[in-house]
């Protein structure tokens, strides 16, 4: 039995008091006040890290006097340790939230695609499918999908993503907008060169959209990658309705602002890339009925075709 399935040798981990208080150390950069955090004395923190650098044998802190500075080691090791109690936390919430369920569904999603066009239409998803549990994570670099505990991820861009089997879900149109107090109440610029004397507003993750844009109208603008600079589409949006400047965003994302007049279409030329929304899904967690059960949901919702790309 044993030659079968060996036994698996002792884990060399430090006790999780240990960790919990270094990592309120930390945070605090002070035993006393982690002592308050943690409702235990200040010299049971100290002798807990005390513990803890004599288990892994270097210190993790410079003591002067009543300050405390963390060591090079002592960096490192808080970002890994501060992490992996965040992960444990969150399982245990998870368990305590749902009972274990096991039809619990991971989705990483882009901020503003998420809140601006996915959440509103989740209810009816959460309606057909009660059993599921979702917890939705947004992100805006690429990350290792196939080492992480996502189960589905939206992203823009193009299908490849490593361990992962791609779906286009759709193409994205974006159209000068502005606020109206912007022109003025005026009607809209006639060409590129009168939308160009206004600020731009550009999104960090799309440096080239606007100087995509002049090219597609056959204009060319020197200025096209400058102008004030944020980092989601979100806050573009805001700056635009704030008046801070012309901005080139989706229509589908600003639908209720343009409804509103909070913005309006300051030039009628659309850009439209090839580059699109995708939905990802991890190869080793394609066969989870949940995974699946969303991921039919979401191609139907948008009408996708049945081939991937």
């Amino acid at each position: 039995m044993n030659e079968q399935h060996p036994i698996r040798p002792r884990r060399l981990l430090p006790s999780l008091m240990a960790l919990q208080c270094f990592d309120a150390a930390v945070r605090h950069m002070s035993f006393t006040r982690a002592a308050e955090d943690l409702c235990m004395t200040q010299s049971a923190i100290s002798r807990q890290v005390r513990l803890l650098e004599q288990f892994l044998d270097q210190p993790l802190f410079h003591r002067s006097k009543n300050r405390l500075v963390l060591t090079a080691a002592g960096s490192d090791y808080a970002d890994t340790v501060r992490g992996l109690l965040d992960q444990a936390e969150g399982a245990t919430l998870q368990l305590m939230a749902h009972g274990g369920a096991a039809q619990m569904l991971n989705i990483a999603v882009l901020p503003t695609f998420g809140s601006r066009w996915l959440v509103p239409r989740l209810g009816d998803f959460i309606a057909e499918h009660p059993e599921v549990h979702l917890n939705l994570q947004t992100y805006l670099a690429p990350f290792e999908l196939e080492h992480s505990e996502i189960d589905v991820a939206l992203h823009f861009g193009s299908q490849l993503w490593p361990g992962a089997t791609c779906r286009r879900l759709m193409g994205e149109v974006s159209v000068p907008v502005c606020a109206p107090s912007l022109i003025g109440g005026t009607a809209m610029p006639a060409n590129a060169t009168a939308l160009s004397r206004y600020p731009l507003l550009q999104l960090s993750t799309r440096p080239r959209a606007w100087m995509e844009w002049f090219s597609q109208v056959g204009a060319r603008e020197e200025n096209a990658f400058k102008g004030p600079r944020f980092d989601q589409f979100y806050m573009v949006i805001q700056a635009a309705v704030a008046g801070l400047g012309m901005a080139l965003l989706p229509r589908f994302l600003i639908e209720d602002e343009l409804a509103t007049g909070r913005l309006v279409v300051a030039a009628e030329q659309a850009l439209e890339t090839s580059a699109a929304y995708w939905l990802a899904v991890p190869e080793k967690k394609a066969h989870l009925p949940q995974v699946g059960a969303f991921c039919d949901w979401l191609i139907a919702l948008v009408g996708a075709p049945v081939h991937a790309g």
